[in-house]
């Protein structure tokens, strides 16, 4: 049976035999002990960290306000103004500079190629009628409070064609009862105010100003051609129009600024309807 050695002794025989293996050239210095080589040779493992570094935080955080502050066109002078850039958007370039539509319907094209007749202008001022009788009178009682401020502005057009059909009826025209693009519309907007007055308020906006603008050109060439020049009810104010636009201009801005953003565009998204229903009536001038 083999002898056991005892541990302290084999111990002793090991410290004696090991090797001593002497540091790099480069360490062996004199000046250098062995904490610096110790210090040296251990390596730091940095911790991972997981949160995002300060800097990046504020451009994250200014990344996100500056979606939440997206501007709109127009959105810096009033909502009226964003109203305005989306309508403009819609004409065609006979119609506006800034229109980018293309020409696809008859009474899109430039009105000096059109061809009108007393008929269908007679039918035309008929369903207009209809549809500013409506919204004379959905202001009128109000199912959102909201409506109230655009009572007794200076733009109803309501008593105005009222003269012009009795004018008509003078010269021996009959005069048609409405057709269906008024009374389609007229339906459409008597919904409409009942549920939804972002909406309503944006075809009462397309409709009182487009003719303020476009549609008084219209009917001053129409009556060149049709009417020796004879200027109608309809496009004439009481007051001075510029002004009477501009008081219709900030009660809206005023009514605007209560609503959400989802709001805004919801009502902005409405404009393409309105230009659709009121696109419909104007054909008729050429039937």
């Amino acid at each position: 049976m083999a002898s056991l050695t005892p541990i302290s002794q084999s111990q002793s025989l090991f410290n004696k035999t090991r090797c001593k293996i002497p540091p790099p050239k480069s360490l062996a210095s004199p000046n250098l002990g062995s904490d610096f080589l110790l210090k040296k040779s251990s390596v730091s493992i940095p911790r991972m960290s997981t949160r995002v570094p300060m800097k990046a935080a504020g451009v994250v955080s200014a990344t996100t306000a500056e979606k939440a502050k997206k501007r709109y066109p127009g959105e810096s002078k009033g909502f009226v103004e964003e109203m305005r850039f989306v309508a403009m958007k819609l004409h065609t370039k006979d119609q506006a500079k800034e229109g980018e539509k293309e020409v696809k319907e008859p009474q899109e094209r430039s009105v000096t190629k059109w061809e009108p007749t007393v008929d269908g202008y007679l039918k035309f001022l008929v369903d207009s009628k209809l549809v500013y009788d409506t919204l004379e009178g959905i202001v009128e009682k109000a199912p959102f409070p909201s409506y109230s401020e655009f009572r007794n502005t200076g733009l109803e057009r309501s008593a105005k064609l009222a003269k012009d059909l009795e004018w008509f009826k003078e010269q021996g025209h009959v005069i048609p009862e409405p057709s269906a693009p008024g009374v389609t519309y007229a339906e459409y907007l008597k919904e409409l105010s009942e549920k939804d007055p972002q909406a309503f308020l944006c075809h009462f906006y397309n409709i009182y100003f487009a003719h303020s603008a476009g549609g008084r050109m219209i009917g001053k060439k129409v009556a060149e051609m049709i009417l020796e020049k004879k200027e109608l009810e309809f496009y004439k104010w009481d007051g001075e129009l510029s002004q009477l636009l501009q008081n219709v201009r900030e009660k809206l801005n005023k009514v605007a600024q209560s609503w959400t953003r989802e709001e805004k565009n919801h009502c902005l998204e409405e404009t393409e309807k309105s230009f659709k229903h009121s696109g419909e009536i104007l054909r008729l001038i050429l039937s």
